[in-house]
C-alpha cells in the first residue's frame, strides 16, 4: 500500500518537472497565475491537478501544457479507482480461500 502512495506522489513530481520544462521552453506565456516561477509552484499545480481539486489560481495556457494537465487529471482519477478495485478484489480472493 505504501508503494502505491509513493507511485502516486512520484507521478505528481514527474508532471511537475514536465510543467517546469514547458515553462523553461515557452516562457511566462505557458502558464497564467504563476507568482515566483519556482519549481514549488509547478509541484503545487501538479498536486492540485492530480487530485482534481483545481483551484484555478494557476492555469496552463500553452496547448501542450493543457493536454498534459488533462492527462494528469485523468490519471489522478483512474489510479486510485483502479488501485481500490484491485485491493478489494484481492481481499475477496483471500477471504474465499
Amino acid at each position: 500500500m505504501e508503494g502505491a502512495i509513493v507511485v502516486y506522489l512520484l507521478t505528481a513530481l514527474l508532471f511537475a518537472l514536465l510543467y517546469h520544462i514547458i515553462f523553461l521552453l515557452q516562457g511566462q506565456s505557458a502558464f497564467s497565475g504563476l507568482s515566483n516561477y519556482e519549481r514549488s509552484e509547478f509541484m503545487y499545480f501538479s498536486l492540485t491537478t492530480l487530485t482534481t481539486v483545481g483551484y484555478g489560481d494557476i492555469t496552463p495556457v500553452n496547448q501542450f501544457a493543457r493536454s498534459l494537465a488533462n492527462l494528469e487529471a485523468l490519471n489522478g482519477q483512474l489510479y486510485p479507482a483502479i488501485l481500490i478495485a484491485r485491493l478489494v478484489s484481492l481481499e475477496f480472493a483471500s477471504t474465499n480461500k
